[in-house]
Parts: structure tokens; C-alpha cells; sequence
């Protein structure tokens, strides 16, 4: 047994060099006996080291060795191995791979031309991001003109699963949210428009605000943190388990299996959660109109016909396909970026949902401008 093998030192100094010889085995119950010896080493010298009569060795016994020639080279010094086997040949290399490598912080440059470096790099990053979407964009017009040419190969389960997921499981969230909202902007409206007696243009406050834009920029909002993360966690999930390189090893196009269903159910399905939510919006603020100013159902809807145009609605709606490609295209490009690990999956997912709803803001915004330029 280990317990019972002594271990001898044999020393011998040349001119140039200290000479060891190790006799016995090197294991775990043994290191302790010779590290205090290896530690008073003066590593003036270089040391050399032989293994002939080493009967045993393991990962404990080659950690000392290896902390022995780390601690040499760092005196400028070398150590020597010889008559090793070829066992404790790579056990040595496998524990000097192991080893920790210590490294030295890195200063960041300052300065204005540090500062412009930055800058620089951030927008290249931002630039190559942008390409990558594009990239994926690309792809889902592609595949979807492929499914246009050869309808025999539309997945409709897929499609109909998914938008299930995205549509049907969030209309609960989205009406809610937009009823809040009518409630909320009758309420808020009622409080100012009550001091210039204009009571009765709460109904357009509420019809242009939800119709045009909250109504649709709200559920986008709520989709994306939804989906987004949904799509990317999916995704991902099958890139960790490989599920991903199988499929192309059977011969099928991730693009197709993954990413078309997912964004054209979107496309469907946005649409009709921004025309209930437009619905579940003009239903609140008509509720709080009619608690708060007695405005009745009846007059909320003849001054709602009468005070806003159809064009509200276009305005609004027209949005939807847009958010619905951004969300869907930021989500599956988001999945295919994760790595092996669970905590890529996590950070890729949080990025997609950001990246998400940034996005969505930053398309609102420039239809607003569009819209405005046109006059409509």
C-alpha cells in the first residue's frame, strides 16, 4: 500500500545543475513528504530530476513536479525529466495543461486616440450585427419563396404549433394590457381636459393614441419579450444538445424546419393581437369615460365614428408586419449564437429580448417620421 512506501531523496550537485533521484511512488499519500523538500530547492540551479526507480505516479505527485518547474522558470532555471515512462510522460503533460496560468492585468490604453479606438470597434460590432440580421432576414425570403414554389414542402403543423404559441397563448397578456392602457388614458385625459371643459375629446385622445400607436406598439412591446426569448431559449437549446448539426447531417435546412414557421407565424399572428388590443383598449377608455365624465357607450362610439378616421387604423396596423419580422429575425439569429453552455444561453437570450425591444422602439419611431412627412 502507498502508506507503507518510503520514498527517498538522492541528491546530487554538479557545477550546473541539481541532481535528483526519486525512489518509490508518487501519489497523494506521499507528495507531502516531498514537497517540503522540492520547496527548499535554492533555484539558483537547474534541477534535473530522474524517474527510474518512480514505481507509481499520479495526478497529486505530478502536480508537484510540475509546481516545481513553474516556480524554476520563473527564476529563469529549467527542469529536467528523465527516464519517465511514457505513462507519466502525458500524465505530466496533462497536469501542466492544468495548471493555473497566472496573468497579468491589462491596462487599458486612455486617451482621445484609445477613445476613438473604442468607438470605432463598437460600430464595426454594430455594423457586423446589422449584416448578420440582414443575413437572416435574407433567408426567410428565400425559404419563403421556396415553400411558395414547392407548397408540398410547407410544414402547416409547425406553423400552426407555433403561431398557437405566440398568438392564441398571449391574447390573455396583450388584453389586459391594452384594456389597462384605455383605462389609464381616459382617466389621465378626463383629469386635464376637465380644466378647459373638452371633456368630450377624451374619445380622440383615446382612439388616436391607442389606434395609432399605443395599441400596437404595446403588444409588439409584450410579444417581444415574450417570443423573442422564446424563439432564441428553443433554439438555442437544440444548438447546445446538437440537435442543430444532426439536422444537417439528415439533410435538412435549419432555416426551413426553424426559423420560417417561427417568423411567419408571427407575421399572422401580430396583426391580430394589435386588432385586439386596439379592441380591448377603446373598450377600457370607454368603461373610464363613462364612470369618470358619463360619457355613454352610445355617444363614445357615434363621437369615435364621427372624430376619428379609418386612417388611424392603417397607420397603426401597417406597423405590425414590420415589428413581427424584427422580433422574429432578432430571436432566431439570437438562438443560433449560443454556445455549449447554459450561461451563453442565458446571456443570448436577455440580449435578444433587449435587442428585441430596442428595435421595435427604434422602427416606431421612424415610421412616426415617415408618417408625419407624408402627412398622414
Amino acid at each position: 500500500m502507498d502508506q507503507q512506501i518510503r520514498m527517498e531523496l538522492s541528491e546530487a550537485r554538479g557545477e550546473e545543475a541539481d541532481h535528483l533521484r526519486l525512489v518509490g511512488a508518487l501519489t497523494v499519500n506521499t507528495v507531502s513528504q516531498l514537497y517540503p523538500r522540492l520547496r527548499q530547492l535554492e533555484p539558483d540551479h537547474h534541477t534535473l530530476i530522474d524517474l527510474a526507480a518512480v514505481e507509481r505516479m499520479d495526478t497529486a505527485g505530478a502536480w508537484v513536479l510540475c509546481d516545481l518547474e513553474t516556480r524554476l522558470l520563473g527564476h529563469g532555471r529549467t527542469l529536467e525529466l528523465r527516464n519517465a515512462s511514457e505513462e507519466t510522460i502525458l500524465l505530466l503533460e496533462s497536469v501542466r495543461r492544468a495548471m493555473p496560468v497566472k496573468t497579468e492585468p491589462v491596462i487599458s490604453a486612455r486617451g482621445l486616440v484609445a477613445f476613438l479606438e473604442k468607438i470605432g470597434r463598437a460600430v464595426a460590432s454594430g455594423t457586423a450585427f446589422l449584416v448578420e440580421l440582414t443575413a437572416y432576414l435574407g433567408q426567410f425570403f428565400d425559404r419563403l419563396a421556396r415553400m411558395i414554389r414547392h407548397p408540398h414542402e410547407f410544414r402547416l403543423t409547425a406553423l400552426v404549433a407555433h403561431a398557437e404559441d405566440v398568438g392564441l397563448r398571449a391574447v390573455p397578456i396583450v388584453a389586459l394590457m391594452a384594456f389597462l392602457i384605455g383605462v389609464v388614458l381616459a382617466f389621465q385625459g378626463s383629469a386635464q381636459l376637465q380644466q378647459f371643459g373638452a371633456e368630450v375629446f377624451v374619445v380622440d385622445l383615446i382612439a388616436i393614441s391607442i389606434l395609432r400607436e399605443l395599441g400596437i406598439f404595446l403588444t409588439a412591446i409584450i410579444v417581444a419579450g415574450r417570443t423573442a426569448s422564446a424563439f432564441t431559449a428553443a433554439i438555442g437549446s437544440m444548438k447546445m444538445r446538437e440537435e442543430i448539426d444532426a439536422m444537417r447531417t439528415l439533410g435538412l435546412d435549419p432555416a426551413t424546419v426553424l426559423f420560417l414557421p417561427r417568423i411567419l407565424a408571427l407575421l399572422l399572428m401580430l396583426p391580430i393581437l394589435g386588432l385586439i388590443a386596439n379592441l380591448m383598449g377603446l373598450l377600457g377608455g370607454a368603461l373610464m369615460a363613462w364612470i369618470d365624465l358619463g360619457i355613454s357607450p352610445s355617444m363614445f362610439r357615434t363621437r369615435l365614428i364621427e372624430g376619428t378616421d379609418v386612417s388611424h387604423v392603417f397607420v397603426g396596423l401597417v406597423k405590425a408586419p414590420f415589428f413581427a419580422l424584427i422580433i422574429g429575425v432578432v430571436g432566431c439569429h439570437a438562438g443560433m449564437q449560443v454556445k455549449g453552455n447554459a450561461e451563453s444561453l442565458g446571456r443570448m437570450t436577455s440580449n435578444a429580448v433587449v435587442t428585441a425591444i430596442f428595435a421595435v422602439i427604434v422602427a416606431d419611431a421612424m415610421f412616426s417620421i415617415f408618417f408625419a412627412q407624408i402627412g398622414l
